[in-house]
């Protein structure tokens, strides 16, 4: 269903409004999504979607309590605490009463942890490398430029805002 090619002049117009362009964009970002997921599926250890998430929010946020990593993951406190059960349980995650509030807990990556993401993303940055080499320097360029922007415009790690 990809319809953006080579040699495509299709984007080249500034007038083009966003709408034209977003069924396009999608089926590259399912492209790399699927890359991605593959690529963390021959990492040491296999993760779901979800709990990647939620290594990956703990990881960026250390000492985030389950609420805060229940928002972020855009799921209920206790569906996050049945996760945080499991990453626990593989030994990736661990949890700590705060200091000065012991009704929250804190959670934190274990050793273990660190090391099955660092190793997942080995494999994405290998295979995102294979699949960039085969794009000319002035295409990267195109690439890394238009994703700052789309970086620039919102958090990556919230939720889409839910206004239509």
């Amino acid at each position: 269903m990809t319809r953006l090619g080579p040699g495509d002049d299709r984007m080249k117009g500034e007038g083009a409004g966003p709408e034209p362009l977003a069924p396009e964009i999608t089926d590259a970002v399912e492209s790399l999504t699927n890359l991605w997921s593959l690529a963390a599926q021959e990492a040491a250890l296999r993760l779901s979607l979800q709990q990647l998430r939620a290594l990956r929010v703990v990881e960026r946020s250390p000492g985030v309590n389950l609420t805060g990593l229940a928002e972020r993951l855009d799921m209920g406190s206790p569906t996050a605490s049945r996760l945080c059960d499991r990453l626990e349980a593989a030994g990736l995650l661990e949890r700590a009463l705060h200091p000065h509030n012991r009704r929250e807990v804190r959670l934190s990556l274990t050793p273990h942890g660190h090391h099955v993401l660092a190793d997942i993303a080995t494999q994405r940055a290998r295979a995102l490398g294979e699949a960039l080499g085969a794009m000319a320097p002035p295409e990267r360029a195109a690439l890394l430029q238009g994703l700052r922007a789309f970086l620039a415009t919102r958090d990556p790690w919230e939720p889409p805002s839910a206004e239509t």
